[in-house]
């Protein structure tokens, strides 16, 4: 048995919970369904998902759940959240077989310990301390945290660690250079002031984001996102409805230097602002499409980063691509079933080159009719662009660099498509031998690893972080050096399958 084990099917072989569905659920679902975790119950255990089969069969058919809202079929982004059909088919017939648990041991569970990814960062911000009062309503809070910078600095490394990852929805991070969103936070009652769309303030500039199952964001080598002196941070904090009472003091684990390094700039091309159809005015009882463009300085080669698309509660589906100047259609991002719960900053799988000249284009449709049940207005009253929840807003931002040759071949997520499943299983079956010993050092480690076996057969390795994602592969290697000096700082699992034997062993990556 290998290390790499995905689901077996056969006409024969029928669909069970620990040889088929903990796999599944453990890759896709457990970064949020953990006790702890942001979703309303765990899936952990055999029980756990048995007890809400039902309605995993149904949210995974309906694609509901694992929430991704960009569509793969238009572009893929790193890091996605999403099953393949045969996935959702062995879940189908494993809750129509009677969800049944099947012999041997289900794989081996995923640590969800909450501990920070960033170990030691060069700077922590933390928000006041907040007791949540949503009234009944998801509330969208922002709390200014003063910095004291006396010079500009470039963050390379970033780490959001919600307080109480049971009321924490996501967050988004601004800077601020202005006194406004201190104004805002002192003529509201209590720490920090609701804002729905963003910070109120037009001088907020966005600087990251965090969802669940996200971790730590690391910038590539050499690139950093500028915070100038004296700047305010603003964490903007979305709590769900269920969090009513429950109490939050968010964090920011950030990684700097002073040093200037290539300036990771953050806009959006694409804005309601500068619209070809005029102003963003969606009348009451009609659904509408708003395009919107934006062409490159000639002499600006730039490398684009990410992608982010932001509406509000009549946001039905939007795309953006770009043409360039070879009149080459590049797709970005498209989300076609838009959910303003769901959103973020979503990665390239590598840094795209966009040369000067090239023309961005983005079309998002609003429905502003009864149907939408996210209407905030019943009956439809006719909705024009602002920040406020029964406003709307069409930005669709990018993070980008000035381009230098080499920035396409950056790999920031270097698994294929459908990945096959990473669960290491153990006791399977009675013929499975005992696990190889692995001694790894040193331990912490810096930028290699060394690892001593038995013997020195060729052998597969795996490693994972803290959130049980696969952040690094190799196959039939030999030897015993592994370079790890692209792992951030942090715990990690290492799995070593040698023949039909399974290891594993932790270590800590040190800055």
């Amino acid at each position: 048995m290998s290390a790499f084990v995905g689901p077996i099917h056969g006409s024969a072989q029928s669909v069970t919970y620990n040889s088929d569905v903990a796999c599944i659920l453990f890759e896709h679902c457990t970064t949020c369904h953990h006790v702890g975790g942001i979703a309303p119950f765990s899936l952990m255990s055999y029980d756990d998902a048995s007890a809400a089969a039902y309605g995993v069969m149904q949210s995974v058919n309906a694609g509901t759940m694992p929430p991704w809202p960009p569509n793969p079929d238009y572009n893929h982004l790193a890091h996605e959240r999403m099953l393949t059909d045969e996935e959702i088919q062995t879940i189908t017939e494993w809750v129509n077989a009677g969800t049944p648990e099947g012999n041997g041991l289900p794989p081996v569970q995923p640590v969800y310990s909450g501990d920070e990814e960033i170990s030691s960062p060069d700077l922590v911000l933390t928000m006041p301390e907040y007791i949540v009062n949503t009234s009944g309503e998801d509330v969208f809070r922002c709390f200014v945290v003063p910095t004291s910078f006396p010079q500009d600095i470039y963050v390379t490394a970033l780490e959001v660690v919600p307080g109480n990852r049971a009321a924490v929805h996501h967050v988004m991070i601004y800077y601020d250079e202005t006194d406004l969103p201190q104004q805002f936070d002192e003529a509201e009652p209590g720490p920090g002031y609701t804002s729905f769309g963003s910070t109120n303030s037009e001088a907020s500039v966005p600087v990251a984001g965090w969802g669940p199952g996200q971790g730590k964001r690391v910038f590539p080598d050499g690139m950093g996102v500028r915070i100038p002196a004296g700047a305010s941070i603003v964490m903007q904090v979305h709590y769900p409805a269920t969090s009513n009472g429950q109490t939050d003091q968010s964090k920011i684990n950030m990684i700097y230097t002073t040093e200037p390094l290539r300036e990771i700039q953050i806009h959006s091309f694409i804005d309601h602002f500068h619209l070809n159809e005029g102003t963003l005015t969606i009348p009451a009882s009609e659904v509408r499409t708003f395009t919107g463009q934006y062409t490159l300085p000639l002499q600006q080669d730039i490398t684009l980063l990410d992608v982010n698309i932001h509406m509000h509660l009549l946001g039905n589906n939007a795309r953006t691509w770009a043409v360039l100047p070879n009149n080459e259609t590049v797709p970005l991002m498209e989300i076609d079933h838009w959910n303003f719960h769901w959103q973020g900053f979503y990665d390239f799988r590598q840094p795209i080159r966009i040369p000067g000249g090239t023309v961005f284009h983005g079309e998002a449709t609003y429905d502003n009719t009864s149907n939408n049940s996210d209407n905030p207005n019943n009956p439809p009253q006719t909705v024009s662009a602002g920040n406020d929840s029964d406003q709307e807003m069409m930005l669709i931002l990018f993070s980008y660099v000035a381009y230098e040759p080499g920035d396409e071949q950056i790999l920031v997520d270097t698994t294929t498509v459908h990945p096959e499943h990473n669960c290491m299983y153990v006791g399977v079956d009675d013929h499975l031998e005992e696990p190889p010993e692995i001694h790894l050092y040193p331990n912490p480690v810096r930028d290699r690893v060394y690892i001593q076996l038995p013997n020195a057969a060729p052998f597969d390795v795996s490693i994972l972080d803290v959130a049980g994602r696969e952040v690094l592969r190799r196959t039939n290697c030999v030897g015993n050096q592994l370079d790890v000096s692209r792992l951030g700082a942090g715990s990690y699992l290492l799995r070593i399958g040698q023949g039909e034997r399974v290891g594993t062993q932790r270590f800590f990556k040190a800055e």
